[in-house]
């Protein structure tokens, strides 16, 4: 048989590969006289394909199995997928879009179904790209995060680490995804490198019981409905004078002190600080400093709630609010000027959509005494 000048991958590469699998040359057993060695694979999300990064660490534990088998030792790469429901709902709603369907319109079980139709194209790609790559998976041990024994796996260990006392329930400023409708962690907030273009207004508010007026800049004139104080820096000569003053916010008047707290940037804006707990992490801690109370004025779904204390915005979206309230703003005095500059803006990985701080109650676990233990090595 002649030898071809050329090599094929597809043919040659199947072939072994087929062999491989038929002769069971990855599957593990329990063997008491050798080592054992396992790595499970980080399993990746059932929201797509794979990417040079899952290519790189697969190739990874792909080398340490090997070597692992070679050096004699029961070497087990346990494969599997990740349903990542968070992203995993973004993209099936994105795919429901393209079709028309709202997911409002579906009940739990009808979204549940196409969820499952995703998990089943995308997972069996996932799968069927990882033998593409060779990897020598003990393909029999195969799991999704979702199967029985999964799921009773992580309620068994919540409640072990509930028991505890590691993790606990608190009230506390998180990221929020008005579009997913789920907290965010810090590492799914994302920047744009170069930042993006935004507005400061300047917008002012009058001093109760007398003529005068003082200046505050703002992004987001909004959440004005949720001021609860206006901070300057004690060191600021121009506004020493203000504080212990009340204030009025514009359109429902409601009073509010003047503080002094040293967070104020005397040299941003105008130096003066609208302060919203409830939608601005930083203005949470000066409002935890100055126990402050807190007003949030924004639902779940980013629309307005009653608690903004002006009926025309009620339900509606926050970014819609923005616009029409610069509007009555302008109209009645209290915009002063508008600024274009840029600023970093955190948008959610999953949804691209502006992320919200929002007070929520939330599960959190205790890590740094986890940490602890694993760094020791108990």
């Amino acid at each position: 048989m002649a030898l071809s000048t050329k090599y094929n991958p597809t043919e040659v590469e199947d072939k072994w590969y087929q062999y491989w699998l038929k002769e069971n040359f990855f599957h593990a057993k329990v063997n008491p006289s050798k080592e054992p060695f396992c790595i499970v694979i980080p399993p990746p999300n059932v929201t797509g394909v794979l990417h040079m990064g899952h290519m790189l660490n697969n190739t990874i534990q792909d080398v340490l199995i090997r070597k692992a088998r070679m050096e004699g030792k029961e070497a087990c790469w346990v494969p599997g997928t990740d349903h990542a429901s968070i992203a995993t709902e973004a993209r099936v709603v994105a795919m429901l879009r393209e079709k028309g369907i709202k997911k409002s319109d579906l009940s739990r079980d009808e979204f549940l179904k196409y969820a499952w139709e995703w998990k089943e194209k995308y997972g069996g790609i996932i799968l069927e790209q990882l033998k593409k790559l060779g990897a020598s998976c003990d393909w029999d041990r195969t799991s999704f995060t979702m199967d029985a024994d999964y799921y009773k796996a992580v309620i068994r260990v919540f409640v072990d680490l509930h028991n505890k006392g590691y993790i606990y329930r608190g009230l506390r400023m998180i990221n929020w995804d008005c579009e997913a409708k789920t907290a965010l962690s810090n590492e799914e907030v994302l920047y744009k490198e170069d930042g993006e273009k935004s507005i400061l207004y300047s917008i002012r508010y009058k001093i109760k019981g007398t003529e005068d007026w003082i200046t505050i800049a703002t992004q987001r004139p909004e959440t004005i409905m949720g001021d609860v104080a206006i901070a300057v820096n004690p060191t600021d000569d121009r506004y020493k004078n203000l504080v212990g003053k009340k204030i009025l916010v514009p359109f429902i008047n409601r009073e509010i002190p003047v503080i002094a707290d040293d967070y104020v940037d005397k040299v941003f804006g105008t130096g003066c600080l609208k302060v919203t707990p409830a939608h601005d992490v930083n203005d949470y801690e000066i409002g935890q400093r100055h126990n402050l109370p807190v007003i949030d004025t924004i639902n779940d779904d980013g629309s307005l709630n009653e608690k903004c204390e002006l009926p025309k915005f009620y339900n509606k979206d926050r970014f819609f609010v923005r616009k029409e309230i610069v509007k009555d703003l302008r109209e009645a005095g209290h915009l002063v000027k508008e600024e274009e500059f840029i600023t970093r803006i955190g948008r959610s990985e999953r949804t691209n959509t502006v992320v919200e701080p929002k007070l929520s109650l939330q599960w959190f676990v205790k890590m740094k005494e986890i940490s602890k233990e694993s760094v020791s090595g108990r």
